[in-house]
């Protein structure tokens, strides 16, 4: 029988973590850095003898308190490592804690890409996964949807291999895990050949692009666009394949994203889209108290079968509030997120998981057509609650 042992990983004591966007943090008891598969064992059997909880921390990007805890919590940035890669099927596999910049180079050599990818790449593999990481696309799912194989070790510290022939059950639910499930240690990616991506923006109205989405959502592969908050602008943006050779450009939203806090609710698509927006733009328009002082974010991703997916069982539309900090410097936030959450839910909206939403498990229960399965599942692989924090106990229970 395993025990804690002197060989047990000691950990670092006082150390602070703090998310991304720089609203939620916690003081872990011990921050563990393991290196190998013995060692996350070590980890859970001190957890299981002296009570504590473990959370997994990835990148660290989602501006909410999933991440948080006040137990054990283990950052898998040492297991970082390219497994195999399987040139004849393009699937790659990759350790839990591999970062998606360090993923796409090491694709790269292969002349492989992943088919989407989120507007950050400092995220883990377990990690975008785990919260439902998604980029646009009507014709292309979450990030999750890429991954045909994981490998997940439990809280009794059995290592299950999940894939669709393998615990399926269990693979279907663990794509979008939350961390709930296990510790994630690999995982294997579907990938695509490299290709490259041209960029045309161009400007319009709300009321135009909305008349005009299903047109845009065929013209373009990775159509988004942008609507400027107490107008009736909005900046249209195509990303498609091409043959052109690269050139050296970035982004203006993301080069100014670091230190904006966002929420997201997922919405249906065509006609749920239109009427949303014009909703929450008639209440921003009618309470001078809010100023949304930075551009909406509309994007779009196909239905999936992942029973946690904001896309289950209907292509969606996501709509990306986002509030800048200057400084770092803390906004009035609760009012704009108060009235736009409650016109979201109003409209069928479903909670992205890394962001901020008051979602009970009633709620969600009313939201996801198989959340309590996955519930059931989560209460079957881990009976004592070891991977719980507060953000999790929130949800289900």
């Amino acid at each position: 029988m395993e025990g804690s042992g002197s060989s047990v990983p000691q950990g670092q004591s006082g150390l602070r973590f703090q998310n991304w966007a720089g609203t939620f943090g916690c003081r872990p008891e011990r921050f563990y850095r393991p290196r190998e598969l013995r060692e996350i064992r070590q980890i859970l059997v001190l957890a299981r003898e002296q009570g504590k909880r473990v959370k997994v921390v990835g990148g660290g990007h989602s501006p909410s308190d999933i991440a948080c805890t006040d137990g054990f919590m283990i950052h898998l940035g040492h297991l970082n490592r390219v497994l195999q890669v399987d040139k004849e099927k393009l699937q790659v596999k990759v350790e839990a804690g591999i970062l998606l910049s360090e993923l796409n180079l090491e694709l790269d050599k292969h002349r492989m890409a992943l088919e989407n990818l989120g507007a950050v790449a400092e995220v883990t593999a377990a990690g975008v996964i785990g919260t439902g990481t998604h980029n646009t696309g009507i014709q292309l799912g979450i990030l999750a949807t890429q991954v045909v194989a994981l490998t997940l070790l439990l809280a009794s510290g059995e290592v299950l291999e999940c894939s669709e022939s393998l615990n399926p059950e269990v693979f279907g639910a663990a794509r979008l895990h939350l961390g709930a499930l296990g510790i994630v240690l690999d995982v294997t990616f579907q990938c695509v050949p490299e290709f490259r991506l041209r960029e045309i923006a161009f400007p319009s109205t709300l009321t135009q692009v909305l008349d005009e989405l299903e047109e845009h959502l065929r013209n373009s592969r990775y159509f988004r666009f942008l609507w400027f908050p107490h107008t009736d602008n909005v900046r249209v943006i195509y990303q498609d394949p091409t043959q052109q050779a690269p050139r050296s450009s970035s982004s203006w939203f993301w080069d100014y994203a670091v230190g904006f806090h966002l929420l997201q609710l997922l919405l249906w698509l065509r006609s749920r889209t239109r009427a949303a927006l014009l909703e929450l733009r008639a209440a921003l328009e009618a309470d001078p108290a809010i100023r949304a002082h930075f551009p909406v974010e509309i994007r779009f991703c196909r239905r999936d079968r992942i029973p946690l997916s904001p896309c289950f069982q209907r292509d969606s539309c996501y709509i990306n509030v986002i509030m800048y900090r200057p400084y770092g410097r803390a906004v009035p936030l609760a009012r704009y997120w108060l009235l736009y959450e409650r016109i979201m839910r109003k409209h069928g909206g479903r909670p992205h998981w890394a962001k901020a939403h008051s979602c009970t498990r009633k709620d969600l229960e009313e939201m996801f057509p198989e959340f309590h399965k996955f519930c059931a599942l989560r209460e079957k692989l881990d009976p004592n609650g070891i991977f719980l924090n507060s953000y999790l106990e929130k949800i289900f229970f």
